[in-house]
């Protein structure tokens, strides 16, 4: 195989296609919106987290979405209304319980290892993205959530991620701007930060000097293969488009499932929302008043990453299908964690976001080859897809080349 088409400029599809490039593929990029890492790569949270490798499949997941199923400003939400896809997500998701221990270990080794491979990207590029190597800081507001988080630290370990209990004045000299009581926390000192769409931007932007083709503003409507080539069809620049290739990564992260269906791969990604603010650190009080560590508050499911003169505050999850409305009681919550946890940071200049992260059932992202030996993925890597993706595009970057050989 020489060409290959990949499907998504997000941060899989764009980390997907400089790794290709890196080894000597003749790649195209096609994204239907004008420019990479416009919808669930715009505007995260921020977090470079192996410390956040945990996998949601725990029963004490499932207990929080039943509670948050009728409350509109519960950190997750299940909207009740039943659907086929729901379901079958759900069913696969409690089947995936029995590997939580292991995907949980899984994921912070690979996690590990991307940030290398990010870091020696953005170095090799010079990408200025925003980038903190200053840690990441678990909040914990009661003993028995420290005792679970103890326990998720004992996984981690296993996957050879280092994060140490730290008590409240630790962590006060950790972050000083913190406010609040609180019975401990946990801190990731080899965690980063940085801003995912200018990383995307920038890696997109060298991709291309390396000889990636962009087809932005491109909607694929069909992808096929006959097992010794793929086609992808659509419309480019206005035209009907039907191009051929020795092979097709999808990295089209929510609209995944539905390009696998007609590859004849079964891909179940479900779109859970996630929401963010971006606060504007306008004035000088405001950015002294700013974290420069960044937090993980587990009771909330809120991180918060300081990106420059901006704060960037994430979170929940929400199962609502294909539904990317900004609602204002799923804002709320993360202006008044700010103000709770940050009072010096004026709140006044705030930018709402919402976008729908593709999750697989077990919690674990697509990655390799497909029932065609031309057909691969790297897809479904939920709310961790920041972190895994220079992992996952060298992976499925030396599975296209093991096919080639």
């Amino acid at each position: 195989m020489k060409t290959i088409a990949v499907v998504g400029a997000g941060i899989t599809g764009v980390t997907t296609a400089y790794a290709l490039s890196k080894r000597g593929f003749d790649v195209t990029l096609y994204e239907r919106h004008r420019y990479p890492a416009m919808e669930t790569s715009y505007a995260n949270g921020g977090q470079l987290s192996a410390s956040n490798a945990e996998a949601w499949n725990h029963w004490s997941t499932v207990l929080r979405a039943m509670k948050g199923m009728f409350s509109p400003g519960a950190p997750m939400r299940v909207h009740p209304a039943p659907t086929w896809h729901k379901l079958s997500w759900f069913a696969e998701f409690l089947a995936g319980i029995p590997r939580y221990h292991a995907n949980t270990v899984e994921t912070a080794r690979m996690a590990i290892a991307a940030r290398e491979h990010m870091f020696a990207w953005a170095a090799e590029e010079g990408i200025d993205f925003d980038l903190r190597r200053q840690g990441i800081l678990h909040i914990y507001r009661d003993k028995p959530a420290f005792d679970t988080a103890m326990g998720v630290t004992r996984m981690l370990a296993e996957g050879g991620l280092r994060r140490r209990a730290v008590t409240p004045d630790e962590m006060r000299a950790i972050e000083p701007t913190l406010s609040g009581d609180y019975y401990g926390g946990f801190y990731t000192d080899s965690d980063a930060t940085g801003d995912i769409h200018k990383f995307s931007h920038g890696l997109a932007a060298a991709a291309r000097r390396r000889g990636v083709a962009t087809r932005y503003g491109a909607r694929v409507s069909g992808l096929s293969t006959d097992g010794r080539s793929a086609t992808v069809s659509g419309v480019v620049d206005g035209a009907p488009s039907r191009e051929r290739y020795d092979g097709v990564v999808v990295c089209a992260g929510t609209a995944s499932r539905a390009l696998a269906a007609q590859l004849g791969d079964r891909v179940n990604v479900y779109p859970v929302k996630g929401y963010s603010i971006t606060v504007a650190l306008d004035d000088a009080a405001s950015q002294a008043a700013a974290p420069v560590v960044s937090l993980l508050d587990d009771a909330t499911k809120i991180v918060a990453s300081r990106l420059g003169e901006r704060l960037r505050v994430a979170g929940t999850a929400e199962f609502t299908g294909f539904n990317r409305d900004i609602r204002d009681e799923r804002i709320q919550p993360l202006v008044e964690w700010v103000q709770r946890c940050f009072p010096g940071v004026e709140t006044r200049r705030v930018v709402p976001w919402a976008g729908l992260r593709p999750m697989m059932p077990d919690m674990m992202p697509r990655v390799g080859p497909g029932r065609s030996p031309r057909v691969f993925y790297n897809t479904g890597h939920g709310h961790l897809g920041w972190t895994l993706s220079a992992m996952t595009a060298e992976m499925v970057a030396d599975a296209v080349a093991a096919a080639r050989s």
